[in-house]
């Protein structure tokens, strides 16, 4: 118990009583940040888990104007109102359903604020030049190992808010979500990764003081934000679970280098922490579409449809069949076991209450209702289950496809609600599909299966969805949210 103590103490020489509180108050920092993660790891003590980090942040915060010397409580008061009422106005005014959007814009603001604390170090660092000086080195100043540290914390961060930036216009479809595959695209973020290396190098070693450095690691930033729009543009929707991911892990390893740019330990142990966090979602998320990272990044999935295929079209099916809210009630009313199936649709339509409430009837007649959540349904990572739990469905309820998918050949009913590519048996059996190899739900096993959706258009993938041509499969054409509760309404009458 007090080797962790002896540790953090043991790197200060005589520490002053406000450097001794400071530490002891960033170990508790960090020890309830890893606290915090474990904790949200499962559902039931995920929100309690966001409540002990931002606790920890608050230690931390306090900490450092503790360890400065400078306790102003008007600052840390004034701080914590203006911080507060913008969370409180972003809660009230953001829907559940433009979560993924908004995770999007605040990893890019985690990556912005560390892009702005490397180049405000690298302007603190050229003022401890003396004067006159026409050509220096960072490691003169601080140490080569600082000045690498500083530039990776400039193009991680850019990278990180550029990138953010236009996954947050996909996802709330302020510009198209289908990838944007420009012609040599490849070379041209090589290159410009390549020259802001370079640039970066002669930042570090070679240029500095009145040479122009300040001017050169702006380039640095300039470049690194148009290699994050040229690696994040040609990612199509369909990947914007893994790419939210991603970009998560981007953010934590931009704040961990903004800690050892700014010597902040807790820093440091947080970044770290949400980056490998986020990369093993982004592992997760490929896992679940059998796809690698690299394909993800550099595929252009969803660009071009597949040969035989119609997306979008409704004339690119046969044989579909089509079933009102009556004839689906009457399946209902029977059946004794039921999986319902959520995507992005139900996420759109706002109907997660009202699929609680037809679930909770069904219940109350007999009918065991599970939920099968496919991993890559929604916009983000565990998306549909956020939704659901805000219409408060028991956790317990909640499958997650390897505990539910061999269930569906027993299943009496299943309700689609908006998903598409997750449910698509083309997956399975159509080698021409680029879907082919993703894992999916089998939901085409069950002895009915009841699609509610708009129209016949294509998801993500911009593939056609072989499920909807099914014998047992009915599609119900309406938005999700009246369907669901039409359906509640007629159940009840039957």
């Amino acid at each position: 118990m007090f080797i962790l103590p002896s540790i953090v103490l043991a790197s200060f020489d005589a520490p002053s009583s406000n450097e001794l509180i400071a530490q002891f108050g960033y170990l508790t920092s960090v020890i309830l940040f890893i606290v915090s993660i474990q904790r949200m790891s499962r559902v039931k003590t995920a929100r309690s888990g966001n409540h002990m980090a931002a606790i920890a942040m608050l230690i931390a915060i306090v900490c450092q104007f503790v360890e400065m010397g400078s306790i102003s409580a008007g600052w840390i008061i004034g701080g914590l109102v203006v911080g507060a009422a913008v969370g409180v106005l972003l809660g009230i005014r953001v829907k559940m359903t433009q979560m993924p959007e908004m995770v999007a814009l605040l990893n890019g603001l985690g990556g912005l604020a560390s892009m702005f604390v490397g180049i405000g170090a690298y302007l603190q660092m050229a003022a401890e030049v003396p004067a006159g000086t026409a050509v220096g080195t960072l490691g003169d100043v601080g140490g080569a190992f600082n000045g690498v540290n500083l530039m990776l914390t400039v193009i991680v961060g850019a990278v990180t808010f550029t990138g953010s930036l236009i996954a947050f216009l996909k996802l709330s479809e302020k510009m198209s979500g289908k990838p944007v595959l420009f012609p040599g695209r490849h070379l041209v973020n090589a290159g410009l990764f390549v020259a802001s290396l370079l640039i970066s190098i002669l930042v570090v070693w070679t240029v500095h003081g009145t040479f122009g450095g300040t001017t050169l690691i702006c380039l640095t930033a300039l470049l690194a934000l148009a290699l994050g729009v040229g690696l994040v543009i040609p990612i199509g929707g369909g990947d914007m679970p893994v790419i939210i991911s991603l970009l998560n892990s981007y953010s934590g390893v931009a704040g961990a280098l903004a800690g050892f740019t700014l010597n902040e330990p807790v820093l440091i142990v947080a970044g770290s922490l949400v980056g490998a966090s986020g990369i093993i979602l982004t592992k997760i998320m490929c896992k679940a579409m059998n796809r690698s990272l690299m394909n993800v990044v550099f595929g252009g999935f969803g660009a071009e449809p597949a040969a035989g295929t119609a997306p979008g079209k409704d004339d690119g099916y046969k044989n579909v069949r089509s079933a009102d809210v009556e004839e689906a009630a009457l399946v209902f009313a029977d059946a004794r076991t039921c999986i319902i199936v959520p995507g992005y649709g139900m996420a759109v339509a706002q109907a997660q209450h009202a699929v609680r409430e037809l679930a909770d009837l069904l219940e109350k007649r007999g009918c065991a209702v599970r939920y099968a959540v496919h991993p890559v349904a929604g916009r983000m990572p565990g998306h549909m289950n956020v939704l659901l739990a805000e219409a408060n469905v028991p956790y317990d309820r909640l499958y997650e496809m390897d505990a539910i998918d061999n269930d569906f050949k027993n299943t009496d009913v299943v309700l689609v609600i908006g998903a598409n590519d997750v449910v698509n048996p083309a997956a399975k059996t159509n080698r021409e599909s680029p879907l082919f190899g993703m894992p999916v739900l089998s939901v085409d096993e069950a002895r009915t299966v009841f699609v509610i959706k708009r129209s016949l258009g294509a998801g993500f993938a911009g593939v056609k969805n072989e499920l909807f041509e099914r014998d047992n499969t009915r599609m119900i054409y309406m938005d999700a949210k009246k369907a669901c509760e039409e359906l509640a309404k007629a159940i009840k009458e039957s």
